[in-house]
């Protein structure tokens, strides 16, 4: 009798393990697959040295565009230059914020390095101008500056990072149309 005690207990002791261990590999089971999700979209929401590098050009680019809309605004009497002057403000200066919120910094225009950029003769003939001679350098100065944000923006188009890869899309398509407006605005 004491042997078939000892076989209950031993079967009642493999039950309970066996009980207490299926939870235990579900459990494990579950984090790791949380873990994986984890790593999966931290990995996408990094930004990557492509992107990084890309803003830290856009950034400086976009300014310049400020720059110039602000001399629009100032020196233009074209109701047409005037709205176009303050759409491009309206888009460019929120991408400036959201791109330094990635840690990345604008520069002092980097030597004008970057496609489409003004060079400071550039920028001081646009500030002396007047009239029909203004418009007509600011439209095809900003066509020249946009045609370069295009160019840099094919950068990160195809990021890993979601908010990049959407920046560089919408620049992309925002600017084209910009592009085509300044042309028919010089075409007239």
């Amino acid at each position: 009798m004491v042997c078939e005690c000892e076989n209950k207990i031993l079967l009642y002791s493999l039950e309970v393990k066996k009980n207490l261990i299926k939870p235990v590999i579900f459990g494990l089971a579950a984090i790791l697959a949380l873990s994986a999700c984890s790593s999966d979209s931290q990995s996408q929401s990094e930004f990557s040295a492509n992107d990084q590098m890309f803003a830290q050009m856009m950034i400086p680019h976009h300014e310049q565009a400020i720059e110039m809309s602000n001399l629009a605004l100032a020196i233009s009497k074209d109701s047409e230059v005037l709205q176009l002057a303050e759409q491009i403000k309206s888009a460019q200066g929120p991408e400036i914020e959201q791109m330094k919120s990635w840690g990345a910094s604008g520069s002092d225009h980097a030597g004008h390095a970057m496609g489409g950029m003004l060079s400071d003769s550039e920028m001081e003939e646009l500030t002396k101008a007047t009239g029909s001679d203004f418009d007509r350098l600011f439209l095809e100065g900003m066509i020249k500056h946009h045609e370069g944000a295009i160019e840099m923006a094919q950068m990160v188009i195809d990021s890993d990072n979601a908010e990049a890869a959407k920046l560089g899309k919408e620049i992309v398509r925002t600017q084209q149309a910009e592009i085509n407006q300044m042309q028919d605005l010089l075409n007239r």
